[in-house]
């Protein structure tokens, strides 16, 4: 039996599996998706879960069942391309002769002091379920500080607020503006937005280290209950320790047909492959579903077709329930309209 080992069961390995679902497949094909969770989890939505506004049952999904499917819901340990091995925590190796590496990223603390040890997360299910439990059980007028003023660091704030009118919400924002790679239009409604909600918005923040209790930014240290870092990101510690080409964010460097060129049965996607546009749910998902087609053919035995470039159909921001931002149909929108929009986009994802 040949074996194609799925790792993560996020936006772009599930749109390779039901991608791949859809056709007749060989004989001799065993599927195998590895993840941590028992679910699929909608990483786009865990900002809810941090403020308290959605349970989590709400943002995650059941995997598809399939006979030609086995799941292994185990932490991995350790990627093997030598011996085409994933190893997983209190388990056997796993033999793969196709590998699809679609394990997502984790927080940059940037060597700031503190940062990793002190601060909340909202990049696994696990840690914006801890971030929403230390956020809701906070004493009224409790001081929370956020660090880092993209998309994250803006829907966690404004969801916060929505959460918890009671309490003091600060974010550090290193640029001069929030939500840097946004149009002008955009970000003046977001900055908007923050004043009529009595969010204190910190532009040209430097944070120099974190305490239990605070934030040292630019020599004046804020007292705070929690502090939630959405300040960068990277791909996977185990992408990170491969031996494959790199670009430099970290990020693996592949073909056209998304393989590792000294290693064309390792395909990688979502935020462990370099590519041109920034990492999304979205651009995850148009890749499994490129890599699906390019499967599809190899296990064939026909030569693949170098998929068509992709084009992302804009990006969608939250404010709250009610209002919202961002580009569609590459124009700038605010107000009702795009948080509608988001919400239809998050019932086909729960639908798919």
């Amino acid at each position: 039996m040949r074996k194609l080992v799925l790792l993560g069961g996020g936006y772009g390995n599930i749109k390779v599996l039901t991608g791949l679902l859809q056709h007749q497949l060989p004989d001799d094909l065993e599927i195998i998706l590895v993840d941590r969770n028992p679910f699929r989890s909608l990483k786009t939505e865990f900002y809810t879960i941090a403020a308290g506004t959605a349970a989590e049952t709400d943002v995650r999904v059941e995997f598809p069942k399939d006979d030609r499917v086995k799941y292994v819901f185990k932490e991995i340990t350790k990627i093997d391309p030598e011996n085409d091995l994933v190893h997983v925590e209190d388990g056997d190796p796993i033999a793969f002769d196709y590998l699809v590496i679609g394990l997502g990223c984790e927080d940059n603390y940037h060597g700031i002091p503190g940062a990793e040890e002190y601060t909340e997360s909202v990049q696994t299910f696990s840690k914006a379920r801890k971030t929403g439990k230390a956020v809701c059980d906070l004493k009224a007028y409790g001081k929370v500080s956020i660090v880092g003023a993209g998309l994250s660091g803006i829907e966690v704030a404004s969801e916060i607020r929505e959460s918890r009118p009671d309490l003091n919400i600060r974010l550090l924002d290193r640029g001069p503006t929030v939500l840097k790679a946004f149009d002008p239009k955009i970000q003046a409604h977001v900055e908007k937005w923050f004043v009529e909600n009595d969010v204190d918005v910190i532009h040209h923040s430097n944070v120099e280290y974190v305490e239990k209790d605070g934030v040292c930014n630019n020599g004046v240290c804020y007292l705070n209950d929690v502090t939630i870092w959405t300040a960068g990101v990277q791909p996977n510690y185990l992408v990170r320790e491969l031996p494959f080409a790199k670009d430099q964010h970290e990020k693996i460097i592949t073909n056209d047909f998304y393989q590792v060129p000294n290693k064309e049965n390792i395909y990688v996607l979502g935020d462990c492959v370099a590519s041109v546009h920034s990492p999304s749910g979205q651009l995850a998902g148009q890749q499994g579903e490129q890599i699906a087609d390019i499967l599809l053919r190899v296990l064939h035995g026909k030569k693949p077709v170098k998929p068509k470039e992709i084009r992302l159909r804009g990006t969608l921001g939250s404010l709250g329930k009610s209002d919202g931002f961002g580009n569609m149909l590459q124009f700038p929108v605010t107000g009702f309209l795009p948080r509608i929009v988001k919400s239809g986009v998050l019932w086909l994802s729960k639908r798919h």
